[in-house]
């Protein structure tokens, strides 16, 4: 589709006949030659002396072609511009941080396979959670576990069979045997802090409570809350368990309620396929939508056809006026 930039540059068409109607003539005065003999041929050719001036007249063709290369002139100015078929691109409008806990109460064989066989804890996570990656086509991923300490994983990718496949490496006390959950949630805000996107999204899953992090639980929380994070907790195993395995289930709702985010509890494996799917109902994907025309730029096309009309136009007048033939001779 054609389009101009500047259109109003086609007012400027009218311009060289305003300046014709509005300005003076062009004249140009000169002395004439005296000759001793005028007086003998005005009575030889029975005329009268008077004023003499020579109006030079342009031809028909070159009064055409000024309006048609002024024309020409007036169509560059208004940049003109082919825009072509518009082109629609889907960008992820969220980051979704996964935490996963890899302290070692993770390898208790307490949840049960699709199959009925006995799994891990850790084991139940990756199978629910790698469903759960596959179905996120439009978010930007990243994985982290904690333990003794917080590590990331995946930053931020688009990339989820990357994620699937570092999921898919965790093991049990990967990270020391330790729950460090305040670490864990500082290790993401700080990645957080790089990324441009306004929804920022974390789903942490522990199946213990917070042995001695550096960063306090609540103060993590707050921070999170502070930089607009919303955390999701999950806690999965027993919650009757007692002593440093035992799953702080009050302090997880407070991290979520804290950051209005939800808590889930699952004690089985097909609590934990639940609860992913109602975060996929509490946060369904998001998409910024781009969508541009590619233009191509046209200017040079009518200053190109007004120069071959001036060499031609030049050659033209060279031959009527015999300048060729004569330097031929």
């Amino acid at each position: 589709m054609l389009s101009f930039e500047l259109p109003w540059a086609f007012a400027l068409l009218g311009l060289p006949f305003l300046v014709a109607w509005l300005a003076p003539e062009y004249r140009d005065e000169s002395e004439a030659v005296r000759a001793p003999f005028f007086q003998r041929l005005v009575e030889l050719t029975g005329t009268l002396p008077r004023e003499g001036a020579v109006v030079v007249r342009k031809q028909g063709w070159q009064k055409i072609y000024h309006v048609v290369a002024w024309g020409l002139v007036v169509l560059a100015l208004a940049k003109p511009v082919w825009v072509g078929e518009p082109i629609v691109r889907d960008t992820p409008a969220r980051d979704l941080m996964l935490i996963v806990d890899l302290s070692g109460s993770m390898e208790e064989r307490d949840f049960v396979a699709a199959g009925g066989e006995s799994i891990t804890r850790l084991d139940a996570v990756k199978a629910v959670v790698g469903d759960f990656i596959a179905r996120r086509e439009n978010d930007r991923l990243g994985l982290a576990v904690f333990g003794t300490a917080a590590f990331l994983q995946a930053p931020f990718t688009e990339d989820r069979e990357v994620v699937e496949s570092l999921l898919a490496e965790l093991r049990p006390r990967m990270a020391g045997p330790q729950t460090m959950i305040g670490d864990g949630i500082g290790l993401a805000v700080r990645l957080f802090e790089a990324s441009e996107k306004q929804n920022k999204v974390v789903i942490l899953l522990t199946d213990g409570n917070d042995t001695g992090s550096k960063m306090p639980v609540r103060r993590a929380a707050e921070i999170a809350a502070e930089e607009g994070i919303t955390i999701h907790t999950i806690a999965m195993g027993d919650p009757t368990t007692v002593g440093e395995q035992a799953l702080d289930t009050d302090t997880l709702e407070m991290i979520s309620n804290s950051t209005g985010g939800s808590f889930f509890l699952a004690l089985d494996r097909t609590e934990l396929d639940s609860i992913y799917t109602e975060l996929d109902r509490l946060e369904p994907e998001r998409v910024d939508t781009l969508s541009y025309r590619p233009t191509r730029p046209l200017y040079w096309l009518p200053l190109a056809v007004q120069l071959v009309l001036a060499v031609l136009l030049f050659n033209v007048m060279l031959r009527w006026t015999g300048v060729w033939g004569a330097r031929g001779a």
